[in-house]
């Protein structure tokens, strides 16, 4: 391909909206343009480097038993409402009506239609196992677009589903896709940790998500490399120790004249934040046929509250922060809020365990400018559940090995889910076993999304000149910028650009007529893993200059050497990778 006629353009400032450094070079480099929020064109560049990434997708599902389908965009309501989702998700979902007035969908993703598709084609429990997959375009009106990439609304994804006949085929099937998506991330150059996971809107029995850890992901992770523990932090575990307060003390109604917060009530009554108990307030939404009611977590002033497992221990099915009078409505007094004496027709009261463990507590009275001491569970306080709503911290011990646990940021690349049966039992997706008897076929579910991936290798991978790319992602192996100021010049650059076409390797050829800074400043900013210049200064010294992308110096070799020293370096970047697969992990491994 020659620049000359490459459609986009590189871009020499940083664009106001791009907020990651893979956003800013992605834009830069001619690869993506913003055509709305969230809503993104692939130029050539990008193009190329997405269907690489596709083709190793395509190939590690093949290799575990895939056949590739393609599934609509556009889904009729009945299948959402019939699995319930058309009630529990929120406008994240694009609806709309067709001319006729029928509630349509736009894809977020296919569990519905795959289990529509079994009805009509499993019949008996000799087709199965299967496992079916497709890229294929989705839309998810996220209310924050960001990152570029990261967060988008109008996306490809890779997703797979597979169907069985029972939980130990889904488990097998499950393992072989944990194993998958490592050897796509290392294929890809990208290193990925699996971690425990929320099942969120898709259900089921267990849930994997695959990270990228950086600091701009949007994920909490809970780690300890010591144990090989991960998780989201939405569903971390973690050692809880009580403290020994000694045995009840009577409860006492203390004066605190303006000490609102934990740590000033602490301060003050000379006591540590893990002697006090504290109150946290959301509204939650329990569906159309149920109203709003305050959610309270009730969790250690030394602790956060984890917002996913308060609402699941409440019923809700979402959250929200509440408003001043909202709280006051319940009966509770902001700042000196007690799970005592609170309107139970108004709120969900949570306490987690370790609370509900601890002796004498600090705990708000529900009156301005006073607190109680003393506070027991049970005796002072009750709740409508006790469950572990903390959430994990920096340093909390993980549960497997008592080891400190790292807080860290992730953006998710894939996920894997075991559904079970929740959408077959919808649907009646079902199988006739060797007896005449009707079973729900076991569905698994996977995803990962092409353009996140992308985006998440340009983070990873870039300098302060621009891209560094994977020569597995890059959109052309070789970067050749000719720098000629004779016809003889040009002549040798146009025939060394043929060689390596000929030769089958993919060449991006810089022969516009623009200054070497210009050229090479966007040869680097492009990321190609490879360079060569042809000039008169390189022909005089003996041939072309040759670099790596990442490399600071360069050789000059030989016009009639290039194509194999092109081809030894292009083995040697693909080798490297290959070291990857080598030591990417395994379940259980």
């Amino acid at each position: 391909m020659r620049v000359s006629n490459f459609f986009g353009e590189t871009l020499r400032e940083v664009p106001a909206e791009a907020d990651t450094a893979s956003y800013q070079l992605l834009l830069r480099a001619g690869y993506i343009r913003q055509l709305a929020a969230g809503i993104f064109s692939y130029l050539p560049l990008a193009q190329r480097s997405l269907r690489k990434i596709e083709q190793i997708l395509r190939e590690e599902m093949d290799a575990i038993g895939g056949q590739e389908v393609c599934m609509p965009v556009v889904h009729p309501a009945e299948l959402w409402q019939q699995t319930g989702r058309w009630y529990d998700i929120d406008d994240t979902m694009a609806r709309f009506k067709d001319r006729r007035e029928r509630d349509m969908v736009l894809a977020m993703t296919h569990e519905e239609v795959v289990a529509e598709l079994c009805r009509s084609e499993i019949r008996s429990y000799r087709q199965l196992p299967q496992m079916i997959y497709h890229l294929q375009t989705k839309f998810r009106d996220e209310p924050r677009a960001r990152g570029g990439l990261i967060r988008v609304r109008e996306f490809v994804m890779k997703d797979s589903y597979t169907l069985d006949l029972d939980m130990a085929g889904l488990e097998k099937q499950y393992f072989r896709h944990y194993d998958a998506y490592h050897r796509i991330g290392a294929r890809v150059g990208l290193p990925l940790v699996a971690v425990q996971s929320d099942v969120g809107m898709m259900g089921g029995k267990m849930a994997h998500e695959f990270m990228y850890i950086t600091p701009i992901g949007e994920d909490s992770l809970a780690l300890c490399e010591e144990t090989g523990y991960a998780s989201n932090l939405e569903v971390a575990e973690f050692v809880k120790e009580p403290i020994d307060n000694g045995p009840p003390q009577p409860l006492e109604r203390v004066h605190t004249p303006g000490h609102a917060t934990i740590e000033e009530v602490a301060a003050f009554l000379g006591v540590e934040k893990a002697q006090t108990a504290k109150m946290v307030f959301y509204m939650g939404d329990f569906g159309p046929e149920t109203p709003a009611k305050l959610v309270v977590g009730v969790v250690r002033g030394d602790m956060e509250v984890n917002e996913i497992q308060l609402m699941y221990k409440a019923g809700a099915r979402d959250l929200r922060a509440p408003h001043p009078e909202e709280i006051e409505a319940a009966g509770a007094v902001p700042g000196y809020a007690s799970p005592r004496g609170l309107d139970r027709d108004k709120a969900v009261v949570i306490v987690d365990d370790l609370v509900a463990n601890s002796t004498n507590l600090v705990t708000g009275a529900n009156e301005k400018d006073y607190h109680f001491t003393g506070a027991n569970y049970g005796r002072d306080f009750e709740a409508d559940a006790v469950a572990p709503i903390a959430a994990a911290y920096d340093g909390a011990l993980d549960p497997i090995g008592g080891k400190p646990i790292r807080i860290a940021r992730g953006v998710e690349v894939g996920n894997i889910f075991q559904l079970g049966t929740r959408y077959s039992d919808a649907l009646g997706a079902v199988y006739t076993d060797e007896n005449g008897e009707e079973h729900s076929i076991v569905m698994g579910s996977y995803g990962i999304g092409v353009g996140r991936l992308l985006a998440c290798i340009a983070e990873e991978y870039h300098d302060d000149y621009g891209l560094t790319l994977p020569i597995a992602v890059a959109p052309f192996h070789v970067a050749l910028v000719a720098l000629a100021r004779s016809d003889e010049t040009r002549e040798k650059a146009e025939a060394l650009y043929q060689t390596l076409l000929k030769a089958g390797i993919e060449v991006l050829y810089d022969d516009r007529d623009a200054s070497p800074g210009v050229k090479f400043a966007d040869a680097d900013l492009r990321g190609m893993p490879l360079r060569l210049t042809i000039s008169e200064r390189s022909l005089k010294k003996g041939g072309v200059e040759f670099k790596r992308r990442t490399a600071k110096e360069f050789d000059i070799i030989p016009i009639e050497d290039a194509v194999a020293r092109v081809e030894h370096e292009i083995k040697a970047l693909f080798d490297e990778l290959a070291q990857r697969l080598n030591d990417a992990p395994t379940w259980g491994g």
